[in-house]
This record gives structure tokens, C-alpha cells and sequence, in this order.
């Protein structure tokens, strides 16, 4: 059968155009959702006045809602038809949407009492699930743009650059000296209204330009099959290396959103000075993009076993750095943000490992399955990055409020503890046990890679039934996993 333009290139190399216009759609996509994750808190709290308690509360609830609703959008991204293939419309529904209730999320009504509350629910729940309308299709998108694995380390890590300069420098690094010079300070309503209309305007753009350069013919040689919601678990539970990626990401991000979460804590009550935050937060960002920049070079020269090694190890060691600097040297800028640097120069390399997992765990759904659920797979890292959230939000609370945490206050050392410990441990152990099972487990290295490409290449090609399977020489053997003819004729 003809490869059409929307297949995915299993032979290798992508246009420029194709991989750089789609990472771009992540600059636009990140700086919305940095926007949301650094602000809407304090936007709701301090600025429109909502209770602190009944945000906190309903926070938690939307996040596990969205959690679990990341699972059917990724059902109904699978089981979509048009002409445009599976990802497109998505695309372009959910930005828009997006879009507008963000702004409207930074709109002061001028409400109060039970109004304000509703509103502020309503905005925050429909901008978390209009998110994922675009944000699955757009990450589901990778394993059918190549499953070459140079090209595919290179366009897993390119939009992650991307959503790290928009979430992590622009909004989290420059987003208070923004917000002030368009509001005339931070306790300005207006400021917070103007960047999200700026910042609106650039995620329609930017993802504008991605769909415009997207292949948009349907490949007819690649195996779809209707997702019913009670396939996903038959899905999850028959790719057993689905399952092993997911535990690595979500061990990886209780480490890192405990992290975001206790940082201005550690900061202000540990070290003594909130003001640090800003130097470690920029240093590290750009700290960040630089691990992803490399990635595809230490894959290639290293191995995808030692990126995810130093992945693992990089963080753990800048967390102890960190923890020893709060204790000898609380408020010494350069030691902490080298500390930030060291971490999140290994945070780079995961992110650009877990993209390529996830993409690698498509293909052999594929090879196993017979089927490519990329929605549901790409489903489930998005709903752990968002239970993870919400797990570690509730911890920190329960932590904070059992240690007797007083605001504003000078801190019991109970308190002092449990911040640093949640801050620098927590993180560090998670990270190490995330390494321990990859090796144990995850078995996607690059010869059985090879041998998926080769099985999923010649069956869409017809060279093969599905009832064989190839090795990584070419050659032909029986399929370990799907049933042979003649097991299905002596059903």
C-alpha cells in the first residue's frame, strides 16, 4: 500500500518544517498552563477574594476530576474519523475553547459570596477540561510522526524545549515583573487580565501554525479499532510495558511536584529568604531546556539506559546539594541555584525520556496488540502529572498543618523538618526508586525496538500476518503474543 504523508515515518527522517512548527505549538500551549499552575491560586485568593479553604478544597476536587477525565478524551481521540485524521480537529476545538475561558478565568465580575465561589469552580473545572481537549491530541501526535529513535528522540525533546521556555522562564521566571508592568502592580486585577489576553493570543498562534504544517491525510494501512471506555483497563492491563513507563512517570512526578509545591515554603522558612526562589527558579529553568537540548545527544552516545540513569541521579544529588546549603548556608544564592541547576538539568533528560517512552510504548501496543491507542496512552501522562498534583498538594497540607505551620511566622523546627524534608528527600528517594524499576522492568531497549519497527513495518506493508512477529534481523518467527490461525480455528 502507497505511504501517505500522514503515516508515520518508520524509515526515519522528518521535514524541518514538520518537526519545528509542531514543537512551536508547545510555546503557546505551556505558557497557558504555567500561567494557570503559577497564578490562579494567588490570582483567586488575593486578588477577586475567594476563601483560601473553599479554593484549596475545590482545587483538589477539579484536579482529580480532570485526572480521570484525561481518560476519556484520550477513548475519544482514538475513536475518531475525519478527514483531517484523529488529532487535528481536536486541536484546533480545544485552543479555541481553551482560549476563551481563560481569559474569562482572569475577568473580574466583580462577584462575591456564593456567586464568586461558583464562578470561580465553574472557570477553573471547564478551563482544566477544554485543556485536555487539545493538550492529549497534541502529545498523542508524536509516535505517528517517526519511529525512528535518533528522529524520535529529536522530536520528542524539541516541543518539550518549547513548553519549558513558556511555562518555566516566561511565566514562573518573568511572569510577576509582567503582570506588574501591565496592571501597575501585582495587586492589580488588570495586569492579570491583559497578560491572559497576550498570552491567549500567542496559544492560538502558535498552535495555529502547528495545525497548518501537519500532514492531514489518514493512513488506511494503520490498525484502528473502536475504544469502548472498558477497553482502556483491557488496554492497560495487556501492555505490560505501558504499565512500567506509567510507575516511572508517576514516581518521577511526585518527586517533582513536591518540589513546585513546598519551593516558596523552603525558600521563605528554610533559607530565610523568599527572594531567592526567583534565582533558583531561573537558573534552573534554563537549566532545564539545556537537558532537553542535550538529551538526543547523551542518548545517542550514552544509551537510553544511562540518560534515564543520569536522569535519576542528577536531581537526587543537586536535592541533597540543596538540603545541605538550607543547613550550613541558608542564604548563599549561588550555591542554591547551582543546586537548582544540578536538578533540573536531570529533570531535562526525564522529560525527553518519558516522551520517547510513552511513544516507544505506542508502537509496541502495536506489536502486541495489533492495535495503536496513542489517546489513551498519552491520556495516562497527563492524568498522573495532574493526581500527582493533587496527591502531593493534599500531603503538603496534612505535613504542614500536623508540624503546627504558622503563616508568616518564624517555624517550629518540626515544621523546618518536614518542609526540607519534603523539599529534598521525598524528591531525591522517589527519583532512585523510579531508576531501580526501570532497570527491573522497562525492557524497551533498542534491539527489542528494533524488532517491534520491523514486525509493525511489514504487517502494515502485508508481508506479514499478524500472527508473525520478525527479530531484529528480519527474519521471521511466530508471534509470542497474538493467537496463531490455528489456536483461533480450535476456538
Amino acid at each position: 500500500m502507497k505511504q501517505t504523508s500522514s503515516q508515520p515515518r518508520l524509515d526515519g527522517k522528518i521535514p524541518g518544517r514538520i518537526k519545528y512548527t509542531f514543537a512551536l505549538g508547545a510555546l503557546g500551549k505551556d505558557m497557558i498552563y504555567g500561567m494557570i499552575a503559577t497564578f490562579s491560586m494567588i490570582y483567586f485568593t488575593d486578588i477577586i477574594k475567594v476563601n483560601p479553604v473553599f479554593i484549596g478544597v475545590m482545587f483538589f476536587i477539579a484536579k482529580l476530576w480532570d485526572a480521570f477525565n484525561d481518560l476519556f478524551m484520550g477513548m475519544i481521540v482514538d475513536n475518531t474519523r475525519s478527514r483531517w485524521g484523529k488529532f487535528i480537529p481536536w486541536l484546533v476545538i480545544g485552543t479555541l475553547v481553551n482560549s476563551i475561558i481563560f481569559v474569562v478565568l482572569f475577568t473580574d465580575f466583580h462577584l462575591n459570596g456564593v456567586g464568586l465561589c461558583i464562578f470561580a469552580t465553574a472557570a477553573y473545572i471547564l478551563w482544566g477540561m477544554t485543556y485536555t481537549i487539545m493538550d492529549i491530541p497534541y502529545w498523542s501526535i508524536i509516535p505517528n510522526l517517526t519511529s525512528n529513535p535518533e528522529e524520535r528522540e529529536k522530536v520528542s525533546v524539541l516541543p518539550r524545549i518549547f513548553a519549558s521556555i513558556g511555562q518555566s522562564l516566561v511565566i514562573a521566571g518573568f511572569g510577576v515583573q509582567i503582570i506588574d508592568a501591565l496592571g501597575g502592580g501585582t495587586t492589580n486585577q488588570a495586569g492579570y487580565h491583559r497578560f491572559a489576553i497576550i498570552i491567549a493570543i500567542v496559544f492560538i498562534l502558535t498552535i495555529g501554525i502547528t495545525v497548518i504544517n501537519l500532514p492531514k491525510k489518514r493512513d488506511d494501512s494503520v490498525p484502528e479499532k473502536k475504544v469502548k471506555f472498558k477497553d482502556i483497563f483491557s488496554i492497560i492491563g495487556k501492555n505490560d510495558q505501558l504499565r512500567w513507563a506509567v510507575t516511572l512517570i508517576f514516581l518521577y512526578n511526585i518527586g517533582i511536584q513536591c518540589i513546585m509545591g513546598v519551593a516558596t515554603y523552603y525558600f521563605k522558612y528554610v533559607c530565610g529568604n523568599a527572594g531567592m526562589m526567583s534565582s533558583f527558579m531561573i537558573s534552573a529553568s534554563i537549566a532545564e531546556v539545556v537537558g532537553l537540548i542535550v538529551f538526543p545527544k547523551v542518548a545517542k552516545f550514552l544509551s537510553r539506559k544511562t540518560s534515564f540513569l543520569l536522569a535519576c541521579l542528577l536531581p537526587a544529588f543537586g536535592l541533597v546539594m540543596l538540603l545541605l546549603v538550607g543547613i550550613f548556608a541558608p542564604h548563599n544564592v549561588v550555591l542554591t541555584s547551582i543546586s537548582g541547576v544540578i536538578v533540573k538539568l536531570g529533570t531535562g533528560l526525564e522529560l525527553g525520556c518519558a516522551t520517547v517512552f510513552l511513544a516507544d510504548v505506542v508502537d509496541y501496543g502495536e506489536f502486541k496488540l495489533g492495535t495503536r491507542n496513542e489517546g489513551v496512552v498519552f491520556s495516562l501522562q497527563t492524568l498522573i502529572v495532574k493526581f500527582t498534583a493533587a496527591l502531593t498538594a493534599l500531603g503538603i497540607g496534612a505535613a504542614l498543618g500536623s508540624t503546627q505551620y504558622i503563616p508568616g511566622q518564624e517555624q517550629s523546627f518540626a515544621t523546618v523538618a518536614s518542609i526540607s524534608t519534603l523539599m529534598c528527600i521525598v524528591p531525591a528517594v522517589c527519583m532512585l526508586i523510579a531508576y531501580v524499576v526501570y532497570r527491573k522492568k522497562y525492557k524497551l531497549n533498542d534491539g527489542m525496538m528494533k524488532k517491534v519497527i520491523n514486525t509493525i513495518s511489514a504487517r502494515r506493508e502485508g508481508k506479514i500476518d499478524m500472527t508473525q512477529q520478525l527479530d531484529e534481523s528480519g527474519n521471521t518467527e511466530p508471534s509470542m503474543f497474538l493467537p496463531t490461525v490455528a489456536e483461533k480455528a480450535g476456538k
